[in-house]
């Protein structure tokens, strides 16, 4: 990082010229800034960079020739992600190769080892790139650096720290078990899986919707006083347009050919008072407020399903999404496709946040809520699958990645690739836990359609834990809907 070259600059136009739309070929930045340690000046260097295959990163070090202190950080410049994410990563004892996994911690993310009652928050060790033994190491030197004067002031806390820290460096040895898990609610934080593309049966991924209080830390939302707009009560009808003037069909063609520019492009030209329901949202590009469409609607050998196109008038942020409706079913459903022909690339497909997504021939597993929900086409999912493995795996086609293990990825991005030239049939298996999936069938009567399987099944104890379906009591609502019933007379 040293250059005689290196040019002081003042902090605004760093900050303005980081702001820029940079990918490549970025200058580094420096900065005279104050040691926090000794209070002298010292210089902080800023480099904005792109990971291949990953995210945009600000690196930032810190150096301080009076006394010493040198300190680094990786911020993430590009978007925040659609949701966030949750990584539990199982630690057997003994299990030494583990800790040698590369951690990306950002800079809203926590961690956290249930076992020892332990947490990191996001102000510790934020925008860190490192490993799993590093993350244990670094904690455990961060704990004991002021025991000294502790043990002087408080030595019954100082005790209790010493005992806390033989049993985290207990953990950082792989001499017990534990659980690492990272959450970030930004969805920019990530745990190597060295057996990418296929599951990992030590490491488990969640996404998840972000609550209120969350979206708020990320500064998601906006004060609404400050948007200078009044909000619409819930079911407003539009008066844009003219009932009837576009017409219900278009609406339902577009999700009939699983377009979804073209769902939001219909609703929001569709105003039919009757059929339209119009409710304050925020944006979630600008945080603006704007407007949301939403209708029902029933997809033939499916369901019924809620419709929700968004549109912002501020920056042009559009979005449409696709919700299952009716009752959460008994069952869980498994979906089996056998694709053959071109044709078969064709079908439309509907995959919903809970269901996983399985490629048998190419020993390939995702988890649910891997891709999020989509409507789109056998094509379309590949393709999405394709795209994902690149984003959240891909970052490690670094110098350090063993060549084997680059050629490994080369062999299966091919394969996939392959996948849509149908050079040999193969199996597409969508095992959603709520039956919210669809594939569609290419005969009038599905039961025609002799390479598409429905398979109903009970969901386990643990699936309906998962989902909150254990802990659910109609009870009073079922009391309540008996004693509002006409009484039969004799």
């Amino acid at each position: 990082m040293d250059n005689v070259d290196d040019q002081q600059i003042d902090v605004g136009s760093v900050v303005e010229a980081v702001s820029a739309d940079h990918s490549f070929g970025a200058p580094l930045y420096v900065v005279e800034s104050m040691c926090m340690r000794c209070g002298e000046n010292g210089t902080s260097r800023f480099l904005l960079t792109l990971i291949p295959h990953f995210r945009k990163v600000l690196l930032s070090a810190f150096e301080c020739p009076h006394c010493g202190e040198r300190n680094n950080e990786v911020q993430f410049a590009g978007e925040i992600q659609p949701r966030g994410c949750s990584y539990h990563l199982e630690v057997s004892a003994g299990d030494e190769k583990i800790f040698d996994r590369q951690v990306v911690k950002s800079e809203s993310a926590t961690i956290k080892i249930p076992e020892l009652d332990f947490e990191i928050p996001p102000e510790a060790q934020r925008g860190s790139l490192s490993t799993v033994e590093g993350v244990l190491a670094r904690a455990a030197d961060e704990l004991s650096a002021l025991q000294e004067e502790r043990k002087k002031v408080d030595p019954k806390t100082a005790e209790a720290i010493d005992q806390f820290l033989s049993k985290l460096r207990a953990c950082a040895k792989a001499e017990t078990s534990f659980t690492f898990i990272l959450d970030d609610p930004a969805g920019n934080s990530f745990i190597e899986n060295p057996h990418a593309p296929s599951a990992d049966p030590s490491l488990t991924i969640k996404f998840y919707e972000r609550t209120p209080e969350q979206q708020a830390t990320l500064g998601y939302l906006a004060n609404p006083s400050q948007t200078g707009q009044s909000e619409r009560s819930l079911g407003t009808p539009s008066t844009a347009l003219p009932h009837g003037t576009i017409g219900a069909a278009a609406g339902h063609r577009a999700i009939a050919q699983s377009n979804s520019t073209d769902i939001s492009d219909n609703l929001f030209r569709y105003s039919a008072p009757e059929e339209v329901m119009i409710f304050p949202s925020t944006c979630g590009a600008c945080t603006k407020q704007c407007e949301t469409r939403m209708f029902v609607t029933k997809i033939p050998y499916f369901q019924e399903v809620i419709v929700m196109a968004s549109t912002c008038e501020d920056c042009g942020y559009r979005n449409s999404e696709l919700k299952p409706g009716g009752a959460i079913p008994k069952k869980g459903k498994k979906i089996t496709l056998s694709a053959r022909n071109i044709a078969d690339l064709s079908r439309d497909v509907i995959k919903s946040d809970t269901a996983g997504v399985k490629i048998p021939e190419l020993d390939l597993e995702l988890a649910g809520g891997t891709l999020g929900g989509m409507v789109t086409t056998v094509e379309g999912l590949v393709t999405q699958i394709r795209e994902s493995l690149a984003r959240v795996h891909g970052f490690t086609f670094g110098d350090s990645m063993e060549e084997d293990k680059k050629n490994k990825w080369r062999e299966f991005g091919s394969r996939l690739t392959k996948l849509l030239s149908l050079e040999e049939p193969w199996t597409l298996i969508l095992d959603d836990e709520l039956a919210n999936s669809f594939i569609s069938p290419v005969t009038d009567d599905i039961k025609d359609d002799h390479q598409l399987t429905y398979e109903d099944y009970e969901r386990s104890w643990e699936q309906n834990e998962e989902l909150g379906l254990n802990d659910i009591d109609t009870s009073s609502a079922d009391a309540a809907y008996e004693s509002t019933e006409p009484t039969k007379l004799p």
